[in-house]
């Protein structure tokens, strides 16, 4: 897009793919850094020909509809429109359809301005499409979820990003349309990511860390310190996407090693 072309958008009503782009951004940072200042804010605003500050003001009004942010004492700005309430109630019932959407319009908006009609769909042969498709939830998730918990792990509290996992309540292969919802996801460090996948840990319905009896019944040292010491501890809660009750129970029937 050229500077003439950009600047002519300054000002407009937002349109709904503008929106769907600013929802996906939403989503994957936290809500305390939708500032004009942070550099992903203002990445979109120059894809979309707006102001940084406009981007800002429209993730702040996405935040009023958020709920987590509303049992914290947190609001988001007033003044939303119709159709941001619209884009918000669509897409927190298909996680997956927001990600491949928000892929395939970046490209466009990126493409605006060529005289040549640009194909935004992923290319390639099959595997490399499913592969792309994979990388592209994969990536969303663990941005919604470890932006969600303000990058700490929700048992331990290590602010280590490095060390964080986004991990899956419902396994990935488990069910296909929960592979993207944030609700389904907790940030864990490393070592209670495999604790949790392989069934020695759970969540209770309290978001408390329940440990299985299978290391409840172990003396050593390093497990009593590194793992027992969690046990009945109520998680930290995120910022957003509380990870949904009846994920957890799926968890604890289904994984968990009681």
């Amino acid at each position: 897009m050229n500077d003439a072309a950009r600047s002519s958008r300054y000002g407009q009503l937002w349109t709904r793919d503008e929106l769907i782009l600013a929802f996906d951004l939403y989503c994957r940072i936290p809500f305390q850094q939708t500032k004009a200042a942070n550099p992903r804010v203002q990445e979109l605003a120059y894809i979309l020909g707006r102001t940084p500050a406009s981007v800002a003001r429209k993730l702040g009004n996405f935040g009023a509809f958020d709920p987590e942010l509303k049992k914290k004492g947190i609001s988001g700005l007033i003044h939303g429109s119709k159709m941001d309430k619209e884009i918000w109630e669509e897409f927190h019932h298909d996680w997956n359809g927001l990600v491949l959407e928000a892929y395939r319009l970046r490209i466009k908006f990126k493409a605006q301005g060529s005289s040549l009609e640009v194909d935004v769909s992923p290319r390639g042969p099959t595997e490399t499409v499913r592969e792309t498709k994979v990388r592209l939830h994969q990536d969303f998730f663990r941005e919604a979820v470890i932006s969600g918990y303000c990058q700490t792990c929700c048992i331990t509290g290590i602010r280590v990003l490095e060390c964080l996992i986004a991990s899956h309540i419902i396994p990935w292969a488990a069910d296909e349309s929960k592979r993207t919802d944030p609700t389904n996801g907790l940030c864990l460090s490393a070592t209670f990511d495999r604790l949790f996948d392989r069934g020695l840990v759970t969540i209770t319905r309290e978001m408390r860390v329940q440990v299985s009896r299978r290391l409840l019944s172990r003396t050593e040292g390093a497990i009593q310190k590194h793992i027992l010491d969690y046990h009945g501890q109520r998680i930290l809660l995120p910022h957003r996407f509380l990870p949904a009750v009846e994920y957890l129970e799926w968890h604890r029937v289904n994984i968990f090693q009681g």
